[in-house]
């Protein structure tokens, strides 16, 4: 190993239902690539409270604190028990701002084909920065429902900024804006407003345009092609990003960077499916794409590249596939199979 492939620390947190199970493929493919990666493994969610009570412990937080990197598995809330989102947490905590997700086809064939887009939601603010309260109103304690958010100017700036940077780092040609400034005019209009002018900066190396949240989804589903980079806030980032895997096979292919000014998470956008967890049906993709977006985070495209390649062969040329996905392999074969085409082109 040369000094430029010494170890690079990272936090890995293999998360509940399934999240053993793709995290330990992850690993195999890793291990074939012969990634430098050296793990400090810890825990959140479910497997959090069982062994400290706590679904995101402070040790955990320190880790990647210190690492400035991770890997996560998918993490599941308990109901009740007043506990938040962990993953909520997580982003709130480490002020990772920024949430990629790309989107591309990973088995031809399906309803869209040839798709490659990006989404790149702000993460910290709109609806789901403010406050959610109910309000007395004739006798029913949650007769008022209020529900404020916050998206500051400071804000606005950076997720278009970075969307900017990202599409000229990655070569992309567009950037499309999408809000819903006609009724939402003061959270959502500060948005377009702001973007827009960070938009000024990238005249004549990018197109920029943009979109209703509205129409932006219904164009989607009849002419994805037309969308290359799309930045936007929080809860439309959120409904959108999830129509977006639906066009490239569902949450199975939908890989997510989380990332700020002191470190990033990568991990499978999809839940924790403890319905099949331990049955060895899990599809590990979603995970091994977010551990190509963490491998290009830290100065390896070219093991990123071959780690796309080899799900790639894998899937199409091998017909390795878990059952999601038409196939009958479970998800240790699967990781068997690709890491195999991985070694084959080292």
């Amino acid at each position: 190993m040369t000094p430029a492939d010494s170890p690079i620390e990272a936090t890995l947190i293999p998360g509940d239902g399934i999240g053993p199970e793709i995290t330990d493929a992850v690993l195999e493919a890793l291990d074939a690539l012969d990634a430098p990666i050296a793990w400090d493994r810890q825990v959140a969610g479910v497997a959090a409270i069982e062994r400290c009570g706590d679904p995101l412990p402070e040790i955990t937080l320190a880790s990647i604190r210190r690492t400035r990197l991770a890997l996560k598995g998918p993490l599941t809330t308990p109901i009740g028990g007043g506990y938040r989102s962990v993953n909520v947490a997580l982003r709130n905590a480490l002020e990772l701002y920024a949430n990629v997700r790309p989107a591309r086809t990973v088995v031809p064939g399906g309803r869209f084909d040839d798709i490659d887009l990006v989404l790149v939601r702000e993460n910290l603010g709109g609806l789901y920065g403010g406050s959610d309260q109910f309000f007395a109103l004739d006798g029913d304690p949650h007769g008022i429902a209020v529900s404020t958010g916050i998206n500051t100017r400071s804000g606005c700036r950076r997720i278009a900024r970075f969307a900017f940077e990202y599409a000229v780092r990655a070569g992309r040609r567009k950037v499309t804006l999408v809000h819903k400034a006609n009724t939402m005019k003061a959270i959502s209009g500060l948005f377009l407003e702001t973007a827009r002018e960070v938009a000024e900066d990238y005249a004549g190396r990018l197109e920029v345009d943009d979109r209703i949240v509205d129409a932006c989804a219904m164009q989607l589903v009849l002419d994805p092609w037309r969308f290359d980079v799309i930045v936007t806030t929080n809860l439309f980032g959120d409904i959108l990003s999830e129509e977006i895997a639906g066009l490239v096979g569902g949450l199975g292919f939908a890989p997510a960077a989380n990332i700020g000014e002191r470190g990033a998470i990568f991990e499978a956008v999809h839940g924790s499916a403890p319905d099949i967890a331990g049955t060895g049906r899990a599809n590990p993709v979603a995970l091994l794409l977010a551990t190509a977006l963490m491998l290009e985070h830290v100065g390896h495209p070219e093991l990123a590249g071959r780690l796309r390649a080899g799900i790639d062969v894998t899937l199409n040329a091998d017909k390795v596939r878990t059952p999601d996905i038409g196939g009958s392999a479970s998800t240790s074969e699967f990781a068997r199979a690709l890491a195999r085409r991985l070694r084959a082109r080292s």
